[in-house]
């Protein structure tokens, strides 16, 4: 029973590490607090893919009864813990998205080219257009590109896809 007590600290003393310094990244001011607007990137940088619903939710968690704007360490700490914990905001599996990676490669090449992207981002499904397809391709377009470092038009493959979704 004490071991597994002390795998249980040892994996809290673990994401407690691990959040400090994801924390401390947008910790511009030095002072335990980062603006409200990184709380989404804080929480998807330790490996959770909330919805904006549930990022949402987790944020009337965190602030202050009178909202300033920035989230505490202190009250951050103990929340993004019980999330990581409880295994909540889970990634989509890497077998589903493969299977929607090969999909959309139909040629099989392993490889989307640009030009495919924005096809398959804009184009009209069942009559009706998909928002949220506009939505991705373009905060695609905007912040992947340059993570990757893709020279257009150079593909989009699947590898540099699942590490950059997942930081591996």
């Amino acid at each position: 029973m004490a071991e597994g007590r002390d795998k249980e600290e040892l994996k809290v003393a673990e994401f407690h590490k691990r959040i400090k310094d994801a924390f401390e990244v947008f910790d511009h001011e030095l002072n335990n607090t980062v603006d409200v607007r990184e709380i989404g990137t804080i929480v998807r940088s330790l490996g959770c893919c909330p919805s904006e619903g549930e990022l949402h939710d987790l944020l009337a968690e965190v602030e202050e009864e009178e909202p300033t704007g920035y989230i505490r360490y202190e009250k951050f700490l103990p929340v993004m813990t019980k999330v990581l914990l409880e295994g909540r905001y889970r990634p989509i599996p890497d077998d589903v998205l493969l299977q929607a990676f090969e999909t959309l490669d139909s040629a099989k090449r392993g490889f989307l080219t640009k030009e495919e992207l924005i096809k398959y981002m804009t184009e009209e499904g069942a009559g009706r257009c998909s928002k949220w397809r506009l939505w991705w391709f373009s905060w695609w377009m905007m912040s992947w590109t340059p993570a990757l470092q893709i020279q257009q038009p150079s593909p989009l493959c699947w590898g540099q896809l699942r590490s950059f979704l997942y930081h591996r």
